[in-house]
């Protein structure tokens, strides 16, 4: 009975989640995961409640002995604190006891971005491709168009494959995204994008409904834009593993190289905190510093 008990806990937190917290189906199920190890860890025989700092602090060690990135670590312990805070506010629990455990530092990695010849190079290869005889028009069409957005507007993976035809606004110039936590925002869309996100409409017949369409004519989903990327990359002379992120990595560097102010960059991203954006900076500084050594002659 008592495993029933907290398993209906689990659940009543997980319901929270996503009906007010506007979770994405991404991060209950991560979260779920997350909880799930624990308990695996812990053993199900201690109720939550029962749970100690001393066991978060071995489970913490556990983690690192597997050789757990640090950012999957950080992301496991933001679910259970998440949901004990939780517990604390919504279930009576009188105690937190992971506010006694800290967390290792997150190791700095920069995202890998794209140069703008490198961006060129595989945003032209639908067309080649198809020139080849391999594939239909249309599907090269969207191709073009999927990663001309993509790199346009930096749009996440998700963001992309939901997107209506009554998003894009060819008149403003501007697609309407529903973000993280289902927060809306306005972002500029390049001339490019928009024409070959019109020829794909013209091409493939879209007139309403899901704007990116599978073969079977139903909106494409994020899998198969992770393998069209991959198909097309096969395709270049680009040497590294790049995933449709990527994308959204280059575009937020190549704005910044060319003066774009850190605020306007976290609003097309649609970040909501700032030091979310403010790792594109020391990509930026990066490559400056590159510029230099390779230029000056006193450096």
């Amino acid at each position: 009975m008592a495993y029933q008990k907290k398993d209906r806990i689990l659940e009543r937190y997980l319901e929270y989640l996503e009906v007010e917290r506007n979770a994405s189906p991404r991060t209950v199920i991560a979260y779920r995961h997350a909880l799930a190890k624990f308990k695996t860890f812990a053993g199900d025989k201690n109720s939550w409640s029962e749970c100690t700092a001393h066991q978060f602090r071995g489970f913490l060690l556990d983690c690192m002995k597997e050789n757990m990135a640090r950012s999957y670590v950080r992301l496991t312990f933001a679910a259970l604190r998440s949901f004990y805070k939780y517990l604390v506010e919504r279930e009576g629990f009188r105690d937190n006891p992971l506010r006694e455990v800290q967390l290792p530092k997150m190791e700095k990695k920069l995202p890998i971005v794209l140069s703008v010849s490198q961006v060129d190079e595989l945003l032209t290869t639908p067309g080649r491709i198809e020139r080849q005889g391999q594939a239909q028009t249309w599907a090269a069409a969207r191709d073009s168009a999927m990663m001309e957005l993509f790199y346009s507007s930096g749009l996440r993976l998700s963001e992309l494959a939901a997107l209506n035809v009554s998003d894009v606004d060819t008149f403003s110039e501007t697609v309407r995204v529903l973000g993280k936590g289902r927060k809306e925002r306005i972002v500029p869309v390049g001339q490019l994008a928009l024409k070959a996100i019109q020829q794909y409409r013209l091409e493939a017949n879209v007139q309403s409904g899901p704007l990116f369409l599978s073969k079977l004519r139903k909106r494409i989903s994020t899998r198969s834009i992770w393998l069209m990327l991959k198909k097309h990359l096969a395709q270049t002379s680009i040497q590294l593993r790049i995933s449709p992120h990527k994308l959204r990595h280059s575009f937020a560097t190549h704005l910044l190289d060319n003066g774009a102010d850190l605020r306007s960059v976290q609003t097309l991203l649609g970040h909501v905190n700032l030091s979310t954006t403010q790792i594109y900076t020391h990509v930026t500084m990066e490559r400056v510093k590159k510029a230099y050594d390779e230029a000056h002659p006193r450096s």
